[in-house]
């Protein structure tokens, strides 16, 4: 890892202004891989412009050491290990603790985050009165982006983000606590008594626990489930500067504290853009009903100019196959087996729509294979987790990314308050005119 965190200069790129015969000299920076970037923060200064960049798909807002996307070889590291090497050999806490800490946890370090996260698994009571004041039909999501805010009112002695004791406390409390506001966000959609955490649980064997146990009988815990649960976590866990993380690295930037940062974070992963694909995926197969109708759908995916669009299929970032897709395949059909859900008729579609387009020559020519939000909405559906909770699941998942985003944007000391700039296109100057003269 370079010690230099903002990457080193090798040396500078002119900008010409064609007009006014103007130039101006900016370093040009390398990473430890990807692309090298232009550094434009005294281009204001310099000349008196700003870059225009919607999106800022061509701007890097920060730098970071805690994940890399590898979009053209369709390749993801955290903290330079693979995400393949990640989900077969790690469990979801050791994953925690390399996005956090930078490092791989010895058997000590795992015991004890583990200990610290399970140990922070329960809410405050108080907290169950707060659930009651929501509509019983209220959207899962609507119920963490408050739930999560409310944090804030109930640990007030975590709050300073000064002090690295209480980040570290933070953080911890967030993990542990999301996947218990999760189930019961279900639960109170479902109208079922609230699950209290054990502490004999894994993470993931915790969270289904919470999430589908009753108080009237014993709950069997599947290992295939739970693994696949935590491969789901894993996968999931980060994903770089997406438009959650940059929610909660722009929200952290003005000091807020880290409960609001993330509830900022949840509120954009609802964006049916962002969090809600795997969803999306299975109201297309609603849609398609048959395997029959297969072929003839994927031939509408071909037509531009027909409105129907392939769901599940290629990804903004990745050129190439999804390497967690690649993983979740088999955990989809490990699952399947597991339920003996073969014979559902949707994933039983979902299936043949997997087959035909990766051997399609037009979807294999164009990239265009299964991504990580086809197979995982295959697997939450078998598990029984309504449509309505797989955003929710992405948030679970995601936090260890939000926290680790914003504990390195917290603590690195080139971290300003975000201010983007605009380009105005609006009214010039203009004399006012009194409500009587107006026509």
């Amino acid at each position: 890892m370079s010690d230099d965190k903002e990457g080193s200069q090798e040396h500078t790129a002119t900008l010409a202004d064609n007009v006014t015969g103007d130039s101006v000299e900016m370093p040009v920076l390398h990473g430890t891989m990807g692309p090298r970037a232009i550094d434009v923060r005294q281009l204001y200064k310099n000349t008196g412009a700003f870059t225009y960049d919607p999106g800022f798909t061509s701007t890097a807002s920060c730098s970071s050491n805690i994940t890399y996307i590898d979009g053209e070889n369709g390749r993801l590291y955290h903290r330079g290990y693979s995400i393949e090497d990640l989900a077969e050999n790690c469990d979801f806490m050791e994953v925690c603790y390399l996005l956090l800490h930078g490092e791989l946890p010895t058997r000590g370090e795992k015991a004890d985050f583990e200990s610290s996260i399970t140990y922070h698994t329960m809410l405050h009571e108080q907290m169950l009165y707060f659930f009651r004041g929501f509509r019983r039909d209220a959207h899962p999501m609507a119920v963490m982006v408050g739930a999560v805010g409310a944090l804030s009112a109930f640990y007030h002695d975590s709050t300073d983000i000064t002090d690295p004791h209480q980040r570290m406390v933070a953080s911890h409390r967030l993990i542990s606590k999301m996947s218990t506001i999760a189930a019961m966000a279900y639960k109170f959609s479902v109208g079922q008594p609230f699950i209290y955490p054990r502490n004999d649980l894994s993470f993931s064997e915790n969270f289904l626990y919470m999430t589908f146990a009753v108080p009237t009988e014993e709950y069997k815990l599947s290992p295939v489930l739970a693994r696949a649960m935590d491969r789901i976590f894993i996968l999931h866990a980060d994903h770089e500067q997406n438009a959650s993380t940059s929610t909660v690295r722009l929200a952290g930037s003005s000091g807020a504290n880290p409960f609001a940062c993330i509830a900022a974070g949840i509120a954009s992963l609802w964006g049916p853009a962002h969090g809600g694909a795997n969803q999306a995926v299975l109201e297309m197969l609603e849609q398609i009903g048959s395997k029959d109708r297969v072929p003839e759908f994927l031939e509408r995916a071909k037509d531009k100019n027909d409105p129907f669009r392939l769901m599940g299929f290629g990804h903004r970032v990745y050129k190439n196959y999804d390497p967690r897709a690649a993983v979740l395949r088999q955990s989809a059909h490990d699952v399947l087996d597991e339920l003996g859900k073969r014979d559902d008729p949707l994933l039983d579609l979902a299936m043949e729509m997997e087959r035909i387009a990766l051997e399609d020559e037009y979807f294999v020519e164009r990239k265009l294979f299964p991504n990580v939000d086809f197979y995982s909405g295959i697997i939450l559906k078998a598990m029984g987790f309504p449509m309505s909770m797989f955003t929710v699941l992405f948030a679970v998942a995601r936090t260890v990314g939000w926290v680790a985003q914003w504990k390195e944007m917290v603590e690195d000391p080139n971290q300003r308050i975000s201010r983007p700039r605009q380009i105005y296109t609006g009214y010039g100057p203009r004399d006012f005119i009194p409500v009587d003269q107006r026509e």
